[in-house]
């Protein structure tokens, strides 16, 4: 198996490194459409994505060129307030033109094995992914894919049903590790001192979920220094 290459890059604060994260996303999205005249981005939840997501709201880009997916979901009603799509549509894309055909939130309140079945069918022409956006639990888990668990699906579909999550609600749907790997660009949010000992795991090479995420170019780790430690 490919080995993980990381680049740390730590800020002083968590505003600062939601910053530089809003630049980068904006540079992803730049050189993708130049180069295939569309951007592809995968969504995570969570409070810094939140952040960053509100400071794309300004941006100046082509929105029109933008097609947004999701590393993970509850399977909860699509209105309630746990789920990431409302989360990324209430701080960010309402407020932009994105083409609502262009967003690709996951059926999971169809259950797990429905939405999971639908989402891989949705990614069945998707390709490489321009930019994958991601977080890290205070246990090392990122997207919905948990210590303990199956983190790939025995088919290889790009989508897998995740039950009995140590975080409620217990069902979930998630990109497989690989699926998630199959990225240009994958970025890494990790803020707060309650992530410093998930940090060491990772750092001492663990076999922990995100260590799990290993696209051919490296993963960018954007870390405060209350995370850092």
């Amino acid at each position: 198996m490919q080995e993980q290459h990381i680049r740390w890059r730590v800020f002083d604060t968590a505003s600062q490194l939601q910053d530089a994260a809003t630049v980068a996303i904006l540079k992803s999205a730049e050189a993708a459409i130049a180069a295939r005249d569309r951007y592809t981005i995968v969504l995570a939840g969570g409070t810094t994505p939140k952040e960053i997501y509100q400071r794309l709201r300004s941006a100046d880009t082509d929105w029109s060129k933008w097609h947004v997916f999701y590393g993970d979901e509850r399977c909860l009603p699509v209105d309630h307030a746990d789920r990431n799509s409302r989360m990324a549509d209430e701080s960010w894309l309402q407020h932009v033109a994105i083409p609502a055909g262009q967003i690709h939130a996951m059926p999971a309140e169809l259950g797990p094995d429905a939405a999971a079945q639908q989402y891989s069918q949705t990614l069945a022409e998707v390709g490489t992914f321009d930019c994958v956006l991601l977080g890290m639990g205070e246990d090392a888990h990122t997207a919905s894919l948990f210590p303990g668990q199956t983190w790939e699906d025995a088919h290889n579909a790009p989508a897998i049903a995740v039950r009995n999550s140590p975080k409620p609600p217990s069902d979930r749907v998630s990109l497989s590790a690989s699926r998630l790997s199959g990225a240009r660009q994958v970025m890494f949010f990790v803020t707060g001192a309650g992530k410093r000992d998930a940090m060491g795991a990772w750092r001492s090479g663990e076999t922990v979920p995100v260590a799990a995420i290993r696209p051919a170019a490296g993963v960018d780790v954007y870390i405060d220094a209350d995370a850092n430690g």
